[in-house]
């Protein structure tokens, strides 16, 4: 009998802990607008990867990054799988921010169902998005959000965080994130995990 009182006791820390997990200590209010989302459900990088960790196969972790900012900027150790939710279009240029066009994938949901069906997880599991600093993964959680899943969680700092606003490193990505945060991390790719059209 104490036996089951223990499990018991066991099961019910471990709800408290993931719903503990899943609520996050990000206040909506303070989320800049272009990271806000639909449902309010944010998450640092520290509490991702906790709840990644504590969930393990029952949440999906999904990189919105373009495959070049993946191959050439690291990945975080713990993702699931890389669906860009923005394409890089190099034949459009984009003078207000000074960079190559980006453009909707619009294979984004479909591959993110057959990522969440491969492992066995349907639209009411976790799913925790993340891209540089927020932006993206902020539209792609609003997309899920609007077709049907019910627990998405956006990366608020991304996985390169913000930029610095003063000081010797300013404009530089070194304010918050999973690089910064001291997550594991790495340049080395796994071919199952990537996006390949």
């Amino acid at each position: 009998m104490k036996k089951m009182h223990f499990v018991g006791l066991t099961l019910v820390l471990n709800m408290t802990q993931i719903g503990i997990a899943l609520a996050g200590d990000v206040d909506p209010a303070s989320v800049p607008a272009a990271k806000q989302t639909i449902s309010k459900s944010y998450l640092t990088a520290k509490e991702a990867a906790a709840l990644k960790q504590s969930m393990g196969g029952k949440a999906l972790l999904v990189d919105v990054r373009t495959p070049a900012e993946i191959e050439y900027v690291g990945v975080a150790d713990m993702i699931d799988v890389g669906i860009p939710y923005m394409m890089d279009d190099y034949t459009a240029w984009d003078d207000k921010k000074a960079r190559f066009m980006m453009s909707p994938n619009s294979g984004f949901l479909t591959k993110m169902s057959d990522a969440m069906t491969k492992v066995g997880l349907d639209k009411s599991s976790p799913v925790i998005v993340m891209c540089r600093s927020g932006d993206r993964s902020a539209r792609a959680a609003d997309l899920l959000t609007q077709s049907g899943y019910t627990k998405v969680y956006s990366v608020v700092e991304g996985f390169e965080g913000d930029q610095a606003k003063d000081g010797d490193r300013k404009g530089q990505r070194v304010v918050n994130g999973w690089k910064n945060a001291g997550l594991p991390w790495s340049y080395n790719l796994n071919k199952n995990k990537m996006y390949i059209e």
